[in-house]
């Protein structure tokens, strides 16, 4: 039969923003720009990118969005590996990044809370990529029982990396959230759940329009507890998967390293879809494939009490990912029950 996410992504691909490569003409344009005396500013506000540059247009107005907002550098130029990186940077060959790290506002724009440590203490800290980090930040902050988000660079070699320096793909880092949690309230078998359901992890490197090693789906455990549990997590969904794909089923890409260091994201990336103006993009492309019952893959032992899940299957019937699923829902977090 289909695989069951085939119609999610039509719909989803149907309803997103289109992306339009104009190779010739704007390379015409770039060699305009990059004429001796022309501002280096100007040309780079222009959205004009790499060796491949891209405008993006709106599909609603056929117009040139603001050069201003981010969303223009997630250009048509990394649209199914056009000009992307598909191959993740070695560390001899990385940038040399800088020693200070990004400055950021310490309080979740939409939460209040502090987005950097410390925590209030018995709060754990997760940490996952599942494409453009605009959507997986809204999916998580949603959840009951997350104290806050942050989106950054992870699973990398550059230390403390900017946005352009990642999108280069020399940096080796993919766009990652950290979630600070409640343990008391929500569990890391909870957030595992979102994660694996909220995107298509077989797509390799990238998800959705988005290509390139920094739109690469992982799993970034702060401890061994979390490393057993992704792993475990991942077989099931991976099974899960095959079966639903008859004759043959993907297989899932997810790199998941622990002990990986999380590097925040410019300010104008934090918490990017709950802000007025924002532009409301999301390229994830959920399968539509849940994953299985907790108790059929979790590790046993007091390993498997003490990571159960609080939501309950009706929570993710009501509130799980779909389509497009940070479009048009609120940015305040979830009630449950």
């Amino acid at each position: 039969g289909a695989h069951p996410g085939t119609q999610a992504r039509a719909a989803a691909r149907s309803n997103q923003v289109f992306f339009f490569e104009m190779t010739f003409g704007v390379r015409l344009l770039a060699s305009i720009f990059t004429r001796p005396g022309t501002p280096a500013a100007v040309f780079q506000r222009l959205g004009f990118l790499a060796a491949t540059p891209s405008i993006v247009l709106s599909q609603s107005s056929n117009s040139i969005l603001n050069p201003s907002e981010p969303t223009l550098s997630r250009g048509f130029s990394n649209w199914w590996g056009m000009g992307a990186s598909m191959e993740v940077v070695s560390k001899e060959k990385a940038l040399p990044g800088r020693d200070t790290a990004m400055p950021v506002t310490n309080k979740h724009y939409i939460l209040g809370n502090p987005i950097k440590p410390p925590f209030p203490e018995g709060f754990e800290v997760a940490r996952f990529a599942t494409g453009c980090f605009w959507g997986t930040e809204k999916g998580f902050w949603r959840l009951p029982g997350v104290y806050s988000t942050a989106v950054g660079y992870i699973g990398g070699h550059t230390p403390n990396p900017t946005y352009q320096e990642t999108c280069s793909g020399k940096t080796g880092h993919t766009e990652g959230v950290q979630v600070v949690y409640d343990p008391s309230k929500i569990s890391y078998a909870d957030l595992l759940r979102l994660h694996w359901q909220c995107h298509d992890p077989t797509q390799g490197m990238g998800q959705g329009h988005d290509r390139g090693t920094q739109y690469r789906s992982g799993i970034y455990p702060t401890n061994e507890e979390q490393t057993v549990l992704a792993f475990a997590s991942k077989d099931a969904y991976n099974n899960v998967l095959k079966k639903s794909s008859q004759p043959s089923g993907p297989q899932i890409t997810t790199e998941i390293l622990q002990g990986q260091t999380f590097y925040y994201a410019e300010d104008d990336h934090q918490q990017y879809l709950g802000k007025p103006g924002s532009r409301q993009y999301c390229s994830a492309m959920p399968t539509g494939v849940d994953l299985p019952e907790y108790d059929s893959w979790a590790p046993g032992g007091e390993l498997k009490e003490k990571h159960k899940p609080f939501l309950p299957a009706d929570f993710w019937a009501q509130h799980g990912p779909t389509p497009s699923c940070t479009i048009g829902v609120p940015n305040e977090p979830i009630r449950w029950p």
